[in-house]
């Protein structure tokens, strides 16, 4: 069916309204293309994208037909119970209380949130009500424009893709879904309204990860939840544990308009500007930014007079250190320990990991993977978990979550910070003391934003260009590449065919100077995305060198 045989099916449906054909009637040219020419799909962390009509969009409609198969799903393996949750963006509510009525009225349990909460709370909510598995509605940290939602196991971890194609699958052979609606008469006991039961025992677990509970704790935080869902549990948590955190009032309030900032990602340079102008009022020795859903950190340190805002990277290799060598101070013993993070985030973690004799893996781009390796070693036993992370500013601390977790993540930061501070030491100190140990890693990434149907051809032909031209920077020799797509390795003259790893279309190249440049499309926004990790002597070094990759990077995949 082409996009506007699609259309036209929407558009002449008896079960929509004039209003929304209307609405329909209203679109151009290029947006009737845009929102019918493909049906919204999962990706790295779910189905994510822009709210509106039409079937590659995120609508109550498109929301039913995923939970109707989630549904069938469950229905199918003899699974009865959902834990739902959903962020402060438009229609989330309404869309976590619309899946719950149609998973009642499949005779499915839901434990539904009477208010906002963060993503990792969900993850804990599965848990925590023994349940088969989880819904989120959030786009976390996706424009305002967009919405999103994730599926989850009954570990609380998103589901990887073997699970994620049986739903599919089940999605796949339903028939008409603008059928698809909640009976009026759906069973209402089957929905649980949950409110604070949930928060006390996730904030008392968060409480419990804490290592020195007697640092000094004298010092100011400048906080921002960026509008979203992270503003009582960050708050509550550091408030409980001594710290004294000071919110940006104006970033407070769950706004969906995101009315108060420039950026709800951490990741970019708009996130910060409140919270930094909050911390130099107040002399904040650190300050922390959570996105909307609450799974992902931002941090900045005053260094030397200035502040200093943290990449992915850095933040996660200043928290595996802290761990490490807490561990070691205390006499803290973990038979077998490792550390998880992903095949583009930067080496200095691994780096850092094995300068503490900790074994590190390596996953797939989404925190799913990392979840799904707790499983697989709570059951053999063979490693044990002391910390994941991705460079995308996301870790775990302790996997009574199995997503990632900012109020954790904020906890321990602060924690880490006040103990330096003892010391007499920045966390930027610190950090450069790792560079001194194990060499200098500059990180960064770059995207090529491809919207519509017209880009998501021009992501397919970079990615097909990439794949059949090997990429060579000008000057540096590349020793190695990784096609995670074929499930091959080239080296030379040999070719590996290697397992461990789900296929994924993503191509890694290791240079001769230890530096790696990795390409992949983004999984959750109509963007390639390229990541650079520099290493070399010094970090000047290491950056000028950087600058080089990028020009002749963005030449690539222009």
């Amino acid at each position: 069916m082409d996009y506007r045989e699609n259309y036209e099916k929407w558009l002449n449906h008896p079960n929509l309204s004039e209003e929304v054909k209307n609405e329909l009637r209203s679109l151009s040219e290029q947006e009737i293309k845009d929102a019918f020419y493909t049906d919204i799909s999962f990706g790295t962390a779910g189905m994510r994208g822009v709210m509106g009509l039409g079937s590659n969009r995120l609508n109550i409609y498109t929301i039913r037909k995923a939970t109707q198969g989630f549904a069938n799903y469950l229905n199918k393996n003899g699974l009865k119970t959902v834990a739902i949750g959903y962020d402060n963006r438009y229609n989330s509510r309404e869309f976590a209380y619309d899946c719950a009525a149609l998973l009642a009225s499949n005779g499915i349990e839901s434990y539904l949130f009477d208010s906002l909460r963060p993503t990792p709370e969900l993850s804990f909510a599965v848990r925590y009500y023994k349940c088969d598995g989880g819904i989120m509605i959030t786009a976390s940290h996706n424009p305002k424009s967009d919405n999103g939602y994730k599926l989850y196991d009954e570990t609380g971890c998103q589901l990887i893709p073997e699970l994620a194609g049986k739903v599919i699958s089940e999605i796949a052979e339903l028939g008409d879904i603008l059928s698809i609606q909640p009976k009026e008469d759906y069973d209402q006991s089957l929905v649980h309204i949950v409110n604070k039961e949930c928060d006390k025992a996730y904030y008392e677990n968060c409480l419990s990860i804490q290592i020195r509970k007697d640092v000094d704790k004298n010092f100011k935080i400048a906080f921002s939840p960026e509008h979203g869902t992270s503003f009582y549990p960050v708050m509550n948590t550091l408030s409980e544990a001594g710290y004294q955190c000071i919110p940006v009032s104006l970033q407070s309030n769950p706004d969906p308009a995101f009315s108060g900032t420039k950026s709800p990602n951490p990741e970019l340079p708009g996130a910060y500007e409140e919270v930094l102008k909050l911390a130099k009022q107040i002399d904040a020795k650190l300050l922390l930014v959570t996105d909307p859903d609450g799974d992902r950190m931002g941090v900045g340190i005053l260094h030397n007079g200035e502040y200093v805002v943290l990449n992915g990277n850095q933040t996660g290799a200043l928290l595996l250190e802290y761990i490490l060598s807490s561990y070691e101070d205390l006499g803290i013993k973990v038979e077998n320990p490792c550390m998880f993070n992903t095949i583009v985030t930067s080496d200095i973690g691994e780096a850092i990991a094995r300068y503490h004799g900790c074994d590190n893996e390596r996953t797939l781009t989404g925190f799913k993977y990392i979840g799904n390796k707790v499983r697989q070693y709570e059951k053999t036993h063979e490693k044990n978990y002391v910390f994941g992370y991705e460079e995308s500013y996301g870790s775990l601390i302790k996997p009574f979550v199995r997503d990632k977790d900012a109020t954790q993540a904020c906890l321990l930061l602060a924690e880490a910070c006040a103990y330096y501070l003892g010391k007499g030491k920045t966390l930027m100190d610190v950090m450069n003391e790792a560079y001194d140990k194990v060499g200098y890693y500059y990180d960064t990434q770059f995207s090529v934003s491809l919207p519509g149907a017209d880009g998501a051809i021009k992501l397919q032909e970079i990615m097909s260009s990439v794949r059949n031209n090997p990429i060579t920077v000008p000057g540096f020799k590349t020793v190695k590449i990784e096609d995670y797509k074929l499930q091959k390795s080239y080296e030379g003259d040999t070719v590996t065919d290697f397992k461990g790893h789900d296929v994924s279309d993503v191509l890694k190249y290791y240079l001769e100077d230890g530096s790696f440049i990795a390409i992949r499309p983004s999984g959750t926004e109509p963007k390639c995305k390229c990541y650079l990790s520099v290493k070399d002597t010094s970090m000047d070094k290491a950056k000028a060198k950087c600058d080089g990759f990028i020009t002749y990077m963005k030449t690539v995949l222009a």
